[in-house]
């Protein structure tokens, strides 16, 4: 691991994405004409939600799980997420081999416990209002002997989920494009510090984005006063990806070095990008993982003359909530 005042670098990025070749899916680069004619200007679509698991997350956790000393992996691994990463992790442990404890919220959407599940890892519920999933995670880790794989706050993970730009600027690069703005949901900032450390390695004038549900803009929030802060209590939001309290102590020096700054979009706004998604550009992406087009969508992120690329980061929904999505937007 490169060793940097910003926990990794580019050159992390690439040997992630040797890591990852012949096992994570190379997400193609889409265009669609009326998105284009609908925003007045180019529009590069990166669908994780066709990743191994259903999003990003596999990226990130193969990557860590890839690099475990065989002491290591004799004790298995140990998570806490709300859905994706707990995929993600669970569906890298299958391939390798490994044990693998998730502890997930007892609210996070069904699909996404069945799916951990069905990865054959072992699912912990808790209460994510009244306990602590880190000290659950660290209790588990020390009774088996596990590594800890945390969601983003990692430099193997970030290096990993940087794989995602270093694909979309090899595939822009191919299209004769070089995109003006690039945006991603964030939470924690695993994904969106590692895209932006590999896209503004090749294209230091683009411009990198976090999209975040409104009363969840930690990112936003802590970009534009120069400091990590948290999301106060009271807030709700169909999310359920993107409920960080707030940006990673190791992801945060790099937004801030490489971002251009934070958007907010309303639950509304998330639904009828995913609606948007399902009816013109056919593609199921879940609220958390339609951030980014709903900035794009509703303006906030202005694409007229611009080509834009944005990253659908996931797509694991359950259905009752995707029926809500599509009778709203």
């Amino acid at each position: 691991m490169t060793a940097t005042n910003l926990a990794f670098d580019y050159q992390d990025v690439v040997e992630a994405a040797r890591r990852l070749d012949g096992y994570a899916v190379r997400t193609p680069l889409l265009e669609n004409a009326l998105l284009n004619e609908r925003v007045g200007g180019r529009v590069l679509l990166k669908p994780e939600v066709l990743q191994r698991s259903g999003s990003f997350k596999f990226r990130g956790a193969f990557n860590r799980l890839s690099q475990l000393s065989e002491d290591e992996r004799k004790g298995g691994v140990v998570a806490w997420s709300s859905g994706n990463h707990a995929q993600g992790v669970a569906a890298a442990a299958a391939i390798l081999g490994l044990r693998a404890a998730i502890v997930m919220p007892k609210d996070a959407p069904a699909l996404k416990i069945a799916n951990t599940r069905g990865y054959g890892a072992d699912v912990v519920l808790y209460d994510r209002w009244t306990e602590s999933r880190e000290d659950i995670a660290r209790g588990i880790a020390e009774e088996r002997g596990s590594a800890t794989v945390p969601p983003f706050d990692h430099p193997q993970i970030m290096a990993g989920q940087g794989t995602v730009g270093l694909e979309i600027v090899e595939q822009a690069q191919a299209l004769g494009a070089v995109p003006d703005d690039v945006i991603a949901p964030c939470s924690g900032g695993g994904l969106v510090s590692g895209i932006a450390t590999a896209v503004k390695h090749f294209f230091p004038d683009t411009r990198v984005w976090s999209a975040e549900p409104a009363g969840f803009d930690d990112v936003a929030r802590s970009l534009a006063k120069g400091e990590r802060v948290g999301n106060e209590g009271g807030h709700a939001s169909i999310c359920d990806a993107l409920m960080s309290p707030s940006p990673g102590a190791l992801t945060f020096p790099v937004m801030k070095d490489k971002l251009a700054g934070g958007l907010a979009v309303t639950d509304a706004e998330v639904q009828a990008a995913m609606a948007y998604a399902f009816t013109v550009l056919k593609l199921v992406v879940e609220p958390g993982g339609a951030a980014g087009l709903a900035a794009v969508l509703s303006g906030k992120l202005p694409a007229r003359g611009r080509t834009v690329a944005v990253v659908l980061s996931g797509g694991n929904v359950d259905p009752d909530t995707f029926v809500d999505a599509l009778k709203v937007g």
